[in-house]
């Protein structure tokens, strides 16, 4: 089947706004040649004559597993365990020490974690890895719950093998403790796996966001670049409502809330910056 004709700038903004309408995740215009890439197959594969068909039925198709494809497409999925080690670092040892002393001080004996876009399952199970080193939470509940707004990563994190490109940051002792390890296809032990819970959500979406609430900590990291200023408000401010009094979120190295929020507070530990409910 022929490669589409090329898209049109009318189709190019048709297909781009109903993209930021439904997740956020806004493509300037300077990435035309992002869609017509990450759609062209599609449109082949789904037998339409072009683009301005696909987006003909994405805006007036009743096939909602049409839109999380779309999702699938245009969401960039390129992760590994470990990353931004540093973050795990803070984590671990300044951030859990707090929260383990408060949650105690107030009776509780429960650590609830939201990893807010999970991908393919290597951070979760990351966080999940470093809470079960922790000896001083035995007897601690530990939640972590875990979400993305692609139904195609989900499976593959549920699914939980990685191959070698995921796992070179995992520090040996715990490459052997929980994983087993098959032609270099690396299965997470089910002791780390049974930790995690995997959601479908929405971060620009009240109904979807409400499914957490009184979170620790919450990851949401290299994600909200994909958005402009007033989708990051809003995902920002459905984060702040899911987080506990005094609760943490990251965002990635290379991202920042100013301008964004004032309601999270800039708290720098080990030259980290991590943001505080106040």
């Amino acid at each position: 089947m022929s490669t589409p004709a090329p898209m049109s700038v009318e189709t190019f903004k048709q297909i781009r706004d109903f993209i930021y309408e439904k997740s956020g995740i806004f493509v300037p215009d300077n990435k035309k040649y992002f869609l017509e890439n990450r759609l062209g197959r599609r449109v082949q594969d789904k037998g339409l004559k072009g683009y301005d068909d696909y987006a003909y039925m994405l805006k007036f198709g009743t096939d909602k597993a049409e839109i999380s494809k779309l999702f699938d497409l245009v969401t960039t999925n390129e992760t590994f365990f470990f990353r931004e080690p540093q973050h795990f670092e803070v984590f671990g040892k300044d951030l859990m020490a707090r929260i383990i002393q408060e949650n105690t001080s107030s009776g509780r004996k429960d650590i609830k974690i939201w990893c807010a876009a999970s991908s393919t399952g290597e951070e979760p199970y990351t966080i999940a890895i470093v809470l079960q080193e922790k000896p001083e939470l035995v007897g601690f509940r530990k939640e972590i719950y875990a979400s993305d707004i692609s139904e195609s990563v989900l499976t593959s994190a549920r699914n939980a093998v990685y191959g070698s490109y995921a796992i070179r940051n995992i520090p040996e002792a715990y490459l052997k403790k929980y994983f087993t390890n098959t032609n270099n296809n690396y299965a997470v032990s089910p002791s780390i796996k049974s930790m995690v819970k995997f959601m479908k959500i929405n971060l620009l979406d009240d109904k979807d966001t409400k499914a957490i609430r009184g979170a620790d900590v919450i990851f949401c990291r290299n994600v909200l670049i994909y958005f402009d200023d007033k989708a990051k408000q809003k995902a920002v401010s459905l984060m702040y409502d899911a987080l506990r009094p005094k609760g943490y979120l990251f965002v990635g190295t290379s991202e920042s809330l100013h301008n964004i929020t004032r309601a999270l507070k800039p708290v720098v530990i080990n030259k980290v910056v991590v943001y505080q409910k106040t």
